[in-house]
């Protein structure tokens, strides 16, 4: 094997390797995203349940004053994690374009060894062109 073609392929690994780990890295950007997502809905579904609703029962202003200061605490935390979610966002898109541009690396590896394959196979066809004919021995046909 040439030194250019141990060259290309252990480049084509290390490529190949790079392709990996960022397809890794989307994926985790992507469960990043989901959990995220998950829990700004719960976040959501909690502060519709604190809301106030009429009820039959008198109700206390010691009560009022708790569900307020929760529903406060969780309007906050609505509020983080939306910021969160769109910072995963974020991450998901330049985790995208990081394994967009790790597969275009790739390929182009792949493209420099077939082009370097058919560029030794017409070095062969031309070698054996460049031979001077040879003579076959001659066949008798039995007698």
């Amino acid at each position: 094997m040439p030194a250019d073609a141990r060259k290309l392929s252990r480049i084509l690994r290390v490529r190949t390797l790079q392709l990996g780990l960022t397809r890794a890295e989307e994926a985790r950007a992507v469960d990043r995203v989901a959990s995220e997502t998950a829990l700004r809905d719960r976040i959501a579904r909690l502060a519709q349940d604190v809301a106030p609703a009429p009820s039959p029962l008198p109700a206390d202003s010691l009560s009022f004053a708790a569900a307020a200061h929760y529903r406060e605490r969780l309007h906050q935390s609505a509020h983080a994690a939306e910021a969160r979610v769109s910072a995963a966002h974020d991450g998901l898109a330049s985790a995208r374009a990081a394994t967009h541009e790790a597969r275009r690396d790739q390929s182009a590896v792949e493209k420099l060894i077939v082009r370097a394959d058919h560029a030794a196979a017409l070095k062969a066809i031309r070698a054996l062109e460049a031979l001077p004919p040879g003579r076959a021995p001659k066949r008798h046909d039995p007698c």
